[in-house]
Formats: structure tokens, sequence, C-alpha cells
């Protein structure tokens, strides 16, 4: 596991980066402080029904699952788990590419590929970047290779916005341990659907992700609609999610969910977990609303397009 170096947090990079981790924060939070008064009043309304509201929606998301594919307390290793589905005619509309183009398609899932200390490491890079911003809604993501942040209700470019601070938020073992985790995410990706390695190419959006309960404020924290990647995204074939956290502990709801005409089949989420499928509309997909807590993962895509691939992230 990669170690850490000490950060220095005194002098005038420091001083800079405080001031703008402070400005992030003040945007983000500021609206909340203007209605301080009339969310008391509300507050103390809300009290006396929360415990069943709450207790309503849980039931309804439990009832919303028909079977659990992997639940958090099982460990699927060394070798990954698979369920495989028909392809769907999505990949008909696209440029098909010998040796990468899924030919069979489906969802696995693995716990063999990235140790728990690993993706520990990880999520403690995530809990630094997310730190210098974050959403006003329920949703915040990072993504090292744009340099997107959330902040607010909008995005900044981390690399433009915090310059050279950045080397007292991240290390360049923090990057080389993000770049080896994706090439082995990529690796089993190949070997599990049959492909030439050569000729799968990460692509975009690549992004850490953290979700909590809080409201819903811009399109972005609205994560729980249904959607299929290769729909969305087109140059999607391939989509995995390392996860970073733990279901039922670190957080509740969240979970992974498959629909499916049959039914709706859920992976649950556990710290260094990878879960990965084909991106047509075979895997048509939503999370859950988190709950409690907060959810941590990694969202790594793939295409077989060269020309929308893109290059790990380096530390400026």
């Amino acid at each position: 596991m990669a170690q850490l170096r000490t950060r220095n947090t005194k002098g005038k990079n420091a001083t800079e980066m405080a001031k703008k981790i402070k400005r992030g924060n003040a945007l983000r939070q500021g609206s909340a402080w203007r209605g301080h008064r009339v969310l008391i009043a509300s507050l103390l309304v809300a009290v006396s029904v929360c415990g069943v509201a709450v207790w309503l929606y849980v039931t309804s998301l439990e009832s919303d699952i028909t079977e659990t594919l992997v639940s958090q307390r099982e460990l699927v290793s060394p070798l990954p788990r698979l369920y495989t589905v028909q392809c769907s005619e999505d990949y008909e509309n696209y440029q098909r590419y010998p040796g990468c183009t899924p030919q069979s398609c489906g969802r696995a899932v693995t716990d063999g590929v990235v140790t728990r200390e690993e993706a520990e490491s990880l999520r403690r890079l995530a809990e630094r970047g997310l730190a210098l911003a974050g959403s006003e809604g329920g949703a915040s993501i990072l993504d090292l290779h744009s340099g997107a942040l959330s902040m607010g209700k909008q995005f900044v470019n981390i690399y433009r916005y915090f310059g050279e601070q950045l080397q007292d938020v991240f290390t360049q073992e923090d990057f080389q341990l993000y770049r080896d985790v994706r090439g082995r995410i990529q690796a089993v990706i190949a070997e599990t659907f049959d492909l030439d390695p050569n000729l799968i190419y990460l692509t975009k959006p690549t992004f850490f992700s953290r979700i909590n309960g809080t409201i819903a404020k811009t399109q972005h924290d609205e994560y729980w609609h249904p959607h299929i990647d290769k729909v969305t995204y087109g140059s999607f074939d391939y989509t995995s999610l390392l996860y970073l956290s733990d279901y039922g502990s670190d957080f509740s709801g969240g979970r992974f969910i498959f629909m499916d005409p049959t039914g709706n089949r859920t992976v649950e989420p556990r710290t260094g977990r990878v879960s990965f499928f084909s991106s047509g509309s075979e895997n048509l997909h939503r999370v859950e609303k988190v709950t409690w807590g907060t959810r941590y993962a990694i969202t790594v895509s793939f295409t077989c397009d060269p020309a929308h691939a893109i290059a790990d992230p380096a530390l400026p």
C-alpha cells in the first residue's frame, strides 16, 4: 500500500489553499444559513413524522429488490462471479471493433482485484480531494482526469483553480495507486469477457463519487434515475464501479440495482469490491437513494473506440 508522505500544512501554499477551501465551503453552505430560522421551525414539525416516513421509505426500497446477486457479507475471490445476459441491439448502432465490442454480455462481481487496504487509501484520496469543495446536494464528484470537482451548484477545474497547491493534498504515490488499480480493473474486464486487453481503452467520465442523503439541488445530484450507459454516453462499452465504503455500516441505501424485465437485482457495496458490466440496455440500472451515511465509489469506464480513449491522470 502506498505510503502517504507528510504534508506541509504551513506556509504560503497552505494559507492560499485554506482560503480557497473556505471560499468553496462558503459557496456550498451559504444558502443553508439564509434559511436558518425557517428550517428550525420546519424541523420541529418534521420530527413528529420523520420516523414513520423513514420506515416507509426503507420498506419500499427493500420491496423493490427481487434478488441480491452479491451481499456485502460475501467474499467473491479469487475469480469473478459472472452473470450472463443476452446482448441488446444497442451495439448495432455503433461501429463494431473486433476483439472488444461485446459478443457476450453480462455483469460480474469480484473482491479479488483490489485489497481493502488499497480501497481505503483511495477513499482517503477522495476525502481529501472532495474536502476542497463539494456539491450543495447529495452527490459530489472528483474527476482526476479532467480535473472536474463539484463546488456548490457548479464545477471547477482543480488543476487550474488550485495549481501547484494540490501537492499539499495529493501525492505521486496516490496517483500511482490510482493508475495501478485502474489497470487491474481493465485486465479483469478483458479476461472475464474474453477481450483483447490491448483493444479496450479507458474513457470518460471516470470519477470518484461521494453520495449522502442531502436533498438534491441540481440535476447532477439526482443520481437515482434509471439509465443505460451506452445510450447516455455513447462511447461506453464496459462500465465498472470500485466501492470504497461498506453497505450497512458506512451507509444505508445506495445499492446498485440492475433493472431486468423479470425483476430488480442488486449488488451490495463492499470496500474493495469491483462490479462491472457491459454498458448496453441489457444492463439498465440505477442507484438507490442513500438514506444515511456516506457512500464512496469510483466509476471506471471503458470504450472500444480509440478515438474516445483518455490517458491516466498525472499530478502537476
